[in-house]
């Protein structure tokens, strides 16, 4: 059920009738042009829906007892669901409407059917849950017992928008008031005097949460040739989600280095960021980089959003890639003889999610007899595919070393899969997919205790990091390959 518009009206002992809050959803008003075609009538400005709302409830002060388009016995009231004639230009229908003194609450709920005929009220399951809103809206403003309270109402009232885009975003009625929302004290608080900004979509309730995750990711481009040189490059992404009560509640998290650690540079930050240091958006990887490069600590101080959000990137020129590896291919005879090497630099934590090399033959026949062995992990193989695809495990052996050695004929009677780059001993180890978690190359990470939150509930704090690859290829050294004559570009 979706809303084409809201009122509130604050009528005193019939006299100075005013609207003290409205609200209309174009999304839905969109709908409702859509539904109705050449039989759409447009929601009036609030002058005039004021006046034709109280003429039509009786509450216009005229000194007329008598109003045609409202008494003539032609004309069939089917309170509270009323219709409001617009001079020459059709009639607005159904207008519901709730009265309790001093209030009046009013709104026009989207009708999805033709309206002529007019179909039964009973029929309208949008007339339904619109009564039930106002009436939610209604206890929510008064009270339960319906009691006045000035001061509780103007809280309330200010409350309004943010209490709106929990239970009808953009118009679309997801609960009653009432069912989301307690009764808010009479006197203020500091976070409800604070406007909602429009980007923040409701209010967390609850126990608060802060997850912090470090993710950074590798690529690789490796010859294993003294006149070629190996690139690699590594970029991060710091994720949040913050569940913290307050519309803009203060948070802000930390990154921090070890002492030999890699400095952050190009640092992109979300616009909830409040402040940053002039040092942390300077910091460069076109420049030269030198022994006073800024390495931290990274401060963040931002105002979260409620859904989870990237805080910020970065890029780090670390020394070395996690795994370094030597690849060589040889034609002898009908066989293509195969050596493969990797080894893990000592500084990455020995410890995969996963780990596992991928190395495809284009170009051939499809494979034969595959005599291969490899020192550590498992080998499967796809003859239809002219695909190996080592799996490492979880673990690198003692040594940090493993190796793959054999031959393989390509003796199939249907071709494999071609490529135009990959002739002859152009080959490459295509993907090296691996994860190591709670780790990072640059060594960026975020401790608990210094993500701060300014919450009058102690929060729960959570931090990951982990390590993954993309695009690391190992290129046959014994064949041409295709070389980069700059840096990696992200």
């Amino acid at each position: 059920m979706s809303l084409r518009a809201l009122w509130i009206i604050y009528n005193e002992k019939g006299e100075n009738a005013s609207i003290r809050f409205s609200r209309r959803f174009s999304t839905v008003e969109h709908r409702a042009k859509s539904l109705a075609g050449s039989s759409y009538v447009a929601v009036p400005e609030d002058s005039s829906f004021l006046q034709l709302l109280l003429t039509e409830l009786g509450l216009s002060g005229s000194h007329k007892s008598y109003v045609a388009v409202r008494d003539d016995c032609l004309y069939r009231p089917r309170s509270p669901a009323v219709e409001l004639r617009l001079d020459g230009k059709g009639t607005l229908w159904p207008v519901l409407a709730l009265s309790q003194a001093p209030l009046i609450l009013a709104c026009l709920p989207l009708v999805d059917i033709p309206s002529e005929p007019r179909p039964p009220l009973a029929n309208l399951l949008s007339v339904s849950q619109g009564l039930t809103f106002l009436a939610g809206l209604q206890t929510f403003l008064l009270g339960s017992a319906g009691n006045l309270d000035s001061e509780g109402l103007v809280s309330r009232m200010a409350t309004l928008p943010s209490l709106l885009l929990q239970v009808c975003p953009l118009g679309t009625l997801l609960d009653t008031p009432q069912a989301v929302t307690p009764a808010a004290p009479t006197v203020p608080t500091s976070a409800g005097a604070q406007k909602q900004p429009a980007w923040k979509t409701g209010l967390h309730r609850g126990r608060a949460t802060v997850n912090v995750a470090v993710v950074e990711t590798v690529r690789s481009m490796q010859y294993g040739s003294p006149t070629r040189q190996d690139l690699w490059d590594v970029y991060g992404t710091v994720t949040c989600k913050c569940e913290v009560e307050g519309v803009l509640p203060n948070v802000t998290v930390t990154l921090s280095l070890p002492h030999n650690g890699s400095p952050l540079q190009d640092i992109l930050v979300h616009p909830c960021v409040t402040s940053l240091d002039s040092s942390i958006l300077t910091a460069s990887s076109v420049d030269n980089a030198d022994g006073s490069a800024f390495s931290g600590p990274y401060k963040f101080p931002f105002s979260p959003p409620l859904e989870p959000f990237r805080l910020c990137s970065y890029t780090s020129q670390v020394p070395v890639p996690p795994i370094l590896g030597s690849y060589q291919l040889k034609e002898e005879e009908n066989n293509l003889r195969l050596s493969v090497s990797l080894k893990l630099h000592e500084s990455v934590k020995n410890s995969f999610e996963y780990c596992a090399a991928h190395l495809p033959f284009f170009n051939r026949n499809q494979m034969g007899v595959v005599d291969v062995k490899v020192s550590s992990g498992q080998l499967d193989v796809s003859k239809e595919k002219n695909l190996l695809v080592w799996v490492l495990g979880q673990k690198f052996p003692k040594s940090h070393e493993v190796t793959l050695d054999g031959k393989i004929t390509f003796s199939g009677s249907s071709q494999g899969p071609s490529d135009p780059l990959c002739t002859g001993l152009t080959a490459y180890i295509k993907q090296l997919y691996l994860k190591v978690p709670d780790t990072t190359l640059s060594g960026c990470f975020v401790d608990q205790h210094s993500v701060q939150v300014y919450s009058s509930a102690k929060p729960r704090i959570i931090t990951s990091r982990e390590l993954l690859s993309k695009e690391y290829y190992i290129w046959n050294s014994t064949g041409p390959a295709p070389v980069s004559s700059g840096q990696m570009m992200i």
